[in-house]
């Protein structure tokens, strides 16, 4: 990183756009190939679907702060579904289209030069959204190096400092997930606990961590394992089924991480299966890619930005969330509805956590 980071403040603002959160669930459908819309075209390029963040939130968010703030722009929206050449083929196609602005998530940040450089030569500006592309003509994301930190410092405080751990990574080909693994291996290396067994899933798959550590369960017994770091939430709750299915009981489960603070996971934290999650407040980022997505997309300034690797940046500042302070924070700032976490099954252990 050169030169100094500047965090924004993230804590309590999605009050702020739980209106735009609302709307944006009856927003705009648009796909790939969709021609309808204003003079000013912004193309928003997502990398995938199965982390649930993508559509129930980035997009929505994204595509109704562009409404309010330019009705004469429209947004082109992609998925490449975890597919690097499905995702070049749409950038090529977002270009073909006139795209003014393309606010790329890449598939594989290190392989997406070539995307940048062919969305420049079209004269099109590009926010690398989320994950770091170089000469990308803008970034936003959150501190990831943190993230792993926070993680790994949740399970070794819930370990007691000792004991064996399972590590499950994201995908390599994300380098998100290099700066979690290397924020977490910073504060794991140093701690009282041990790695037994390491594993980069290579789309972040759930079902991938399930099988995984259901494997690693055939060579380590469940009663030597007292901690497992999963790098988001789609793989706790992979891992969380497979310990289950093994036998171990809920309320006995090592303690788990995960990120991205999934309506499932909050479910389990609340359950006491899970130990904690990372909320990055999505609403900021998405808003503020829209909000310089539109500056460029009318040849407006951009100001307040910060240097990641020679990139203007913006970067955020992740939260971690446990069962003590669900209420205070995604609860808090209406990013999940109480309702919606504590049906059914969760309605007591709601009570008990004081989330109404």
């Amino acid at each position: 990183m050169v030169g100094p980071v500047r965090r924004l403040a993230v804590f309590g603002i999605a009050a702020v756009f739980s209106g735009a959160a609302l709307t944006a669930c009856g927003a705009n459908d648009a796909q790939e190939g969709d021609d309808e819309g204003g003079s000013k075209t912004i193309a928003l390029l997502l990398p995938e679907s199965k982390t649930t963040r993508y559509e129930a939130h980035d997009r929505p968010l994204f595509e109704s702060k562009v409404r309010d703030l330019c009705p004469d722009c429209k947004v082109d929206y992609y998925n490449a579904d975890q597919d690097e050449a499905k995702q070049a083929q749409q950038v090529d196609t977002a270009i073909s289209k006139g795209a003014d602005v393309v606010v790329l998530d890449p598939v594989n940040g290190p392989g997406a030069g070539s995307m940048v450089q062919s969305a420049q030569d079209s004269g099109a500006k590009v926010i690398a959204y989320d994950r770091f592309i170089e000469g990308a003509d803008y970034y936003m994301s959150f501190d990831n190096k943190t993230v792993g930190e926070m993680q790994a410092q949740a399970l070794v405080d819930a370990m007691g400092d000792k004991g064996n751990v399972l590590m499950l990574n994201g995908a390599p080909s994300d380098p998100n997930a290099a700066q979690f693994k290397e924020g977490a291996h910073s504060v794991l290396d140093a701690s009282g606990v041990k790695i037994l067994a390491e594993y980069d899933n290579p789309d972040w798959s759930p079902d991938n961590a399930q099988q995984w550590t259901t494997d690693q369960l055939g060579k380590h017994p469940a009663s030597s394992i007292q901690g497992v770091y999963a790098a988001n939430d789609g793989q706790a709750g992979g891992v969380i089924s497979a310990l289950t299915g093994a036998g171990v009981a809920a309320d006995a489960l090592p303690p788990v991480t995960g990120q991205d603070a999934e309506l499932a996971a909050i479910q389990r934290i609340v359950a006491g299966q899970q130990a904690m999650t990372i909320y990055k407040p999505i609403p900021i980022e998405a808003e503020k890619a829209a909000e310089v997505a539109v500056a460029l997309a009318n040849g407006d300034e951009v100001t307040d930005t910060t240097d990641f690797e020679g990139v203007p940046s913006f970067i955020f500042d992740p939260v971690v969330v446990t069962k003590d302070n669900v209420a205070d924070t995604v609860v808090a700032d209406d990013f999940i509805p109480a309702a919606d976490i504590c049906q059914g099954e969760f309605a007591a252990a709601c009570t008990e956590a004081g989330i109404e």
